[in-house]
């Protein structure tokens, strides 16, 4: 069919587009991961999205179309914790691999999925590699306790194929708020999400209402869901959808701040967290109350 008649409704500009529907953006974007419209098509999409932004009901609809045609990883008896990992270092230091190796260490499943998304950070993945940690090259079971990687071309190429329009375009598309609310697992499980400004918050919050999301979202590091090591953020859970403040941001003047590498690359990160898991330098007082609200989050599902 193609998707010229959604177009046409986002497509009008910032004051005269339409939303779609829940089931129209389901449609929408089953056709682009699909790979049945044409790149000038998909090109048109994202400009215009990017322009219009997505309402939580059209993010819904992206959400349950991407569902309904990814891997899944199935989940255990023990809750299976998912770490979307898309922004990378710039300034900073990316601290996710420290969270989700801090979270194994109480027990948890870990599974962080993502994908570099430009060439000018240090992601994830690189820190992980230097830490033993090689990505999947299958989705399978995660065992508790420990932390898998899976990168975000075996869940569906197809939105590999929506990530990677950045390189061509020079800008974010919906694909890339989409995969900080996506949860490819069956079973019970936890998302930890994150946003970067906040205006994303409200919406973000909207959509993981909207979608029953068990779920922690606070305002990440550089975009990273992992609390920044120097100030806590404000830091919400969603248990089936409702809402529960768990801590408002630290505020006032820090008396003090963590000794963090100076250096961003990938085998300094790594000794970084080697150090702190290791005992010879301290954890970040804002990490670890992130990691001891997901450990109690998981105990409630």
């Amino acid at each position: 069919m193609g998707i010229g008649i959604y177009l046409k409704e986002i497509g009008r500009g910032k004051e005269g587009a339409r939303s779609l529907t829940r089931a129209q953006a389901c449609d929408l974007w089953g056709q682009l991961l699909d790979g049945s419209v044409t790149d000038l098509e998909v090109g048109a999409f994202c400009l215009a999205m990017r322009i219009k932004g997505e309402t939580p009901d059209e993010m819904a609809g992206f959400l349950d179309a991407t569902t309904a045609r990814m891997q899944r990883v199935p989940a255990g008896a023990t809750a299976l914790i998912v770490i979307p990992s898309y922004n990378g270092a710039r300034k900073l230091p990316v601290l996710t691999p420290l969270l989700a190796l801090l979270l194994a260490r109480e027990g948890l499943p870990v599974l962080i999925h993502g994908v570099a998304t430009e060439n000018t950070r240090v992601f994830t993945a690189e820190v992980l590699a230097e830490l033993g940690i090689a990505p999947q090259t299958e989705v399978r079971p995660i065992a508790p306790g420990s932390v898998a990687f899976v990168p975000t071309v075996l869940l569906h190429p197809g939105l590999q194929r929506l990530l990677d329009v950045r390189r061509v375009v020079n800008l974010r598309n919906s694909a890339h708020s989409l995969v900080k609310l996506m949860n490819p697992c069956t079973g019970t499980s936890l998302l930890v999400s994150s946003y970067t400004h906040p205006e994303y918050a409200e919406s973000m919050a909207a959509t993981l209402a909207l979608t029953q999301a068990n779920a922690l979202l606070l305002r990440g590091t550089e975009g990273e869901a992992v609390a920044d090591p120097r100030r806590a953020p404000k830091m919400q859970a969603f248990i089936h959808g409702q809402s529960v403040l768990l801590q408002a941001p630290q505020s006032g003047t820090l008396s003090e701040l963590p000794a963090l590498p100076t250096a961003i690359d990938a085998a300094s990160t790594a000794r970084y967290i080697q150090a702190v898991l290791g005992g010879s330098l301290p954890l970040p007082a804002p990490v670890a109350q992130q990691v001891a609200h997901i450990v109690q989050l998981a105990s409630r599902l």
